[in-house]
């Protein structure tokens, strides 16, 4: 049975048990539907070998090969990842086109009693979907941002909201980055590739008549580069500006990066960047604070000398005129208020 997607909504719909990528794992890494598990019909280097077979000595002898390759492989699957898996499990399976080892693996699972169906297009088609929404039209959904200077607490803001039942797009989740000096999340950012599929598919499930609430950024975090539909939406979506004490910003800030604590010579090569900009004295200064893990004064330094500055300098071209929101504090409570008020403000309205 072939299965057609036309909508990425349609991906959170569908009356599947297992989404699988039989791809090899590079392909994989860079890229899947998410939700998808990965059982590679062909290894990274199975599947060069067979190319190459393919190109250098003739299309016969590849398939050959492949096909045997592709049996061991799904023995291996069967007998280990889906061991377990009932008779009336119902997987979807894709390759890159919808080809040969979808269609490899969906026969020998078929054939077994299990409901298997393959994605027709394969994760080309998927691609195209994503490519459609984040780059070829404009985006149908109302738009609002959350700015503010760093360390007012946007991203709990963001959390806060999302429990009180607001549709949320956190793109630093999704980009690994906090958007900052600091900022890398784990090990390493996503690939391009992944990052919009993590969009795409979080903005394919979505109400396009409710808000989506979206923390200001640039149009890169870190070396990702933000969708240019979503970006543009974004550049003239209404803001909401956040604001609060010194002490309660340089508090938020220190905890969340807390992480550096632990980690000194991080800390030190990021300091290091600044000396261009705020001289060798300032940055001594601030290793010192560092060294003795005064991280709130730190923070505080960090705001008023670095990011304020910055942030003032700021010009959104076309952007509206943002309304201002005066924390008092950045406790949980206040988050909370703050997150009802403004699903209050902007329940019904034109985005």
């Amino acid at each position: 049975m072939v299965l057609k997607l036309d909508l990425l909504a349609d991906l959170s719909a569908l009356d599947v048990d297992d989404i699988i990528d039989v791809r090899a794992p590079s392909e994989f890494a860079e890229d899947h539907i998410p939700g998808a598990i990965n059982l590679p019909a062909l290894s990274d280097t199975e599947r060069a070998h067979v190319g190459t077979i393919y190109v250098q000595d003739s299309p016969f002898k590849a398939r050959k090969i492949g096909a045997a390759l592709v049996a061991r492989n799904v023995a291996t699957h069967l007998e280990t990842q889906l061991a377990e898996h009932p008779g009336s499990w119902k997987p979807v399976v894709y390759c890159w086109r919808g080809g040969q080892r979808s269609g490899s693996v969906v026969s020998i699972l078929s054939q077994i009693g299990w409901r298997a169906q393959q994605l027709e297009g394969g994760y080309k088609s998927y691609r195209r979907l994503v490519k459609s929404l984040l780059y070829d039209a404009p985006l149908p959904h109302q738009l609002v941002l959350i700015d503010g200077g760093t360390g007012t607490a946007k991203t709990r803001l963001l959390e806060a909201l999302a429990k009180a039942g607001a549709q949320v797009l956190d793109l630093e989740d999704m980009a690994s980055h906090r958007g900052s000096l600091f900022g890398l999340v784990g090990p390493a950012q996503p690939s391009q590739k992944w990052f919009e599929s993590q969009v795409a598919m979080a903005l394919g499930r979505f109400d396009p008549t409710r808000p989506v609430f979206v923390e200001a950024e640039s149009n890169k975090i870190g070396r990702l580069i933000v969708p240019p539909s979503l970006w543009q939406k974004m550049i003239r979506a209404p803001r909401f500006a956040l604001s609060a004490p010194l002490p309660a910003r340089a508090a938020h800030l220190a905890r969340d990066y807390a992480d550096l604590i632990d980690d000194p010579s991080r800390l030190e090569d990021i300091l290091e960047q600044l000396v261009p900009y705020h001289g060798r004295e300032q940055i001594d200064l601030w290793h010192a604070l560092a060294g003795s893990r005064d991280m709130q004064t730190l923070a505080a330094g960090l705001i008023e000398v670095h990011y304020d500055p910055r942030y003032r300098r700021i010009t959104r071209k076309d952007a509206p005129k943002p309304t201002h929101i005066e924390l008092s504090d950045l406790s949980d409570a206040t988050l909370r208020a703050t997150a009802e008020n403004l699903i209050a403000q902007t329940s019904g309205s034109e985005c």
